[in-house]
């Protein structure tokens, strides 16, 4: 256990807010953390009957790269994950779904940030209309399951999220 000795705030942003904290460890020692505040997420595995899934691929300036993912979106203030999900699942990807299940969820970088991912199945795809925010540029991407794992297996996946919502998905196809 760490107890916060006092926090000031660098950064109020958007997305995200920083704080560094001054700690004081269970053994005596005193300690710096720097806390990336994030209000958390959702990221869906949309699954049509047939096994294909979709995808977006969209650039990603931090890694200043393109990147292939499941649909993903950030929380809105004090907004429940299940309607988090349905609404990303529609805005990036233009369909909504019959049915929808919580998978879990997961901290993205417990060393540095808040931040944690809500992962949703979703099923029963009835294709509407995008609606992606202005700033999104995305591109939608049906493939088959078994090919999205190999992508992961190959390196040429290498969003975590992605990783992890593919292999429960796997998993749990191969188990029911």
């Amino acid at each position: 256990m760490e107890t916060c000795v006092s926090s000031k705030r660098i950064y109020d942003g958007r997305i995200v807010k920083l704080r560094v904290d001054e700690v004081k460890l269970r053994n005596g020692v005193d300690a710096r953390r720097e806390v990336v505040e994030h209000r958390g997420a959702t990221a869906i595995v949309p699954l049509f009957e047939d096994g294909r899934i979709i995808l977006v691929r969209q650039y990603r300036y931090p890694v200043t790269t393109e990147l292939l993912e499941i649909p993903a979106g950030t929380l809105e203030a004090d907004e429940d994950p299940e309607a988090c999900a349905k609404r990303e699942l529609e805005e990036e990807t233009g369909y909504r779904c019959q049915e929808i299940k919580k998978l879990g969820a997961m901290f993205v970088a417990p060393g540095y940030s808040t931040e944690k991912i809500h992962l949703y199945l979703a099923r029963g795809l009835i294709k509407t209309q995008a609606n992606t925010d202005e700033d999104e540029l995305i591109n939608v991407e049906v493939i088959p399951l078994s090919a999205a794992l190999e992508m992961v297996g190959s390196g040429k996946i290498e969003d975590a999220k992605t990783i992890v919502g593919l292999h429960m998905i796997g998993g749990n196809l191969s188990s029911s």
